[in-house]
């Protein structure tokens, strides 16, 4: 225990003890404030405010003409859609390509013989 540290009649040093009731005045502090209805009524309209204020935004970029997160997400994942049924059908082309090919060339040894 260093010098500053003294010893109080329960036996617990000074820093413990004073940690101890900060702890418990904080717990204290926090019940009133989850017990209050006042709290309570300022989070819901806290939460209503932030709801409308989405929405004016969410109309006010639809009234300029503009796309939304969503919007572009939405977007974006079409895209990706696309880009993978175009990679398929490229790949079937190549397929068939090749397979023409290979039948021109055997057209084309029939015709020599």
């Amino acid at each position: 225990m260093s010098p500053e540290e003294y010893v109080d009649g329960d036996g617990m040093a000074d820093g413990d003890s004073l940690r101890a009731r900060s702890e418990q005045a904080i717990g204290e502090i926090a019940q009133a404030l989850i017990d209050s209805p006042h709290l309570h009524s300022a989070l819901q309209a806290a939460f209503g405010a932030r709801e409308k204020a989405i929405e004016a935004q969410q109309a006010a970029m639809s009234a300029l003409n503009l796309p939304s997160a969503s919007d572009v997400e939405r977007l974006e994942r079409r895209l990706r859609s696309f880009s993978q049924r175009l990679e398929e059908v490229e790949e079937q082309i190549d397929q068939l390509a090749s397979e023409i090919g290979a039948m021109r060339r055997q057209t084309a040894k029939k015709s020599k013989a």
